[in-house]
């Protein structure tokens, strides 16, 4: 990250670590709505607190009405829903609970995967209005935190802060005239790098198998059609123009090669496999170690 005098402002936002980077100071108004835009986020959307819009969803069926960002996050996951063939889905929040992934962090399973409900008959997500058929958990883990990355950047625009870097904890957004170097962690040993990205102007985020993993091979990307881990992708990397695009896609690229994934999004990308090989898009901005 860039030094040379820029201020950096971390806190700790929906279970993850944040850091945003600017050449000045941000002040405490700012800093402020910054902090209740994630408070906001948060309660709208996590399944890990129970007085979220989202647990309410969990405890009895209805209409349910979310902030404007709703309708761009509805419109992308019914996308790539149809892509994957329902295996990327918003609702595979029942089989990670019962895996052990759940409000108390248990990390032990309590049950057998669980495939996740067909979209059509519990929900109707149009525009920011949710209305469900039956109880559902519902889980946005694959673009959430990309949004929240993009409206953060939306609000630090507004308050005239034109350069600047937010990471949250590895998903990353770039504004300013400057490229910045992103180092591209090894699947096997977050001490070690696989390779470099010059980032400037664009979002890059990275999915891993590694990163939430816990007992006998399990970890947070699961298969709607089944319920269960993923075990062909070990890691993944998307370069886009918004930071929610490049998080779902790094999450798509585990169920439907890149190469077909560019048929319907511009963006770029990186997958490594469970077999040590690896694939990447003709206009990958980043250089490989070998």
């Amino acid at each position: 990250m860039p030094g040379g005098g820029w201020e950096e402002f971390a806190f700790e936002g929906i279970g993850t670590h944040w850091e945003i980077s600017s050449p000045r100071p941000l002040g405490p108004l700012l800093r402020a709505r910054l902090l209740g835009l994630v408070e906001r986020f948060d309660a709208d959307w996590s399944r890990f607190r129970a007085d979220s819009r989202v647990s309410a969803m969990a405890r009895e069926p209805g209409k349910y009405d979310f902030a404007a960002e709703a309708g761009a996050l509805g419109q992308l996951y019914r996308v790539l829903y149809e892509a994957t063939g329902g295996a990327m889905t918003p609702l595979i929040g029942p089989s990670l609970e019962r895996l052990g992934y759940g409000a108390g962090y248990s990390l032990r399973p309590s049950g057998s995967a669980l495939p996740a409900p067909a979209w059509d008959d519990v929900l109707e997500w149009a525009g920011s209005t949710l209305t469900t058929a039956a109880p559902v958990v519902l889980d946005i883990g694959a673009a959430g935190k990309g949004l929240l990355v993009d409206l953060v950047a939306a609000e630090l625009e507004a308050g005239g802060v034109d350069a600047f870097i937010v990471d949250a904890s590895g998903d990353l957004l770039v504004k300013g005239p400057d490229p910045v170097p992103v180092a591209l962690e090894h699947p096997y040993n977050p001490t070690q790098a696989i390779g470099v990205v010059q980032l400037e102007g664009r979002a890059l985020c990275a999915s891993a198998a590694n990163r939430r993993a816990w007992g006998d091979g399990l970890h947070h990307i699961l298969d709607g059609k089944t319920g269960r881990p993923v075990r062909t992708a070990v890691a993944t990397w998307a370069l886009a123009d918004t930071t929610m695009l490049a998080d779902a896609l790094a999450t798509a690229l585990f169920f439907v090669p890149g190469a077909g994934l560019q048929q319907a999004f511009d963006f770029s990308w990186l997958t490594v496999f469970s077999d040590g090989s690896a694939a990447h898009s003709a206009e990958f901005e980043g250089t490989l170690f070998t």
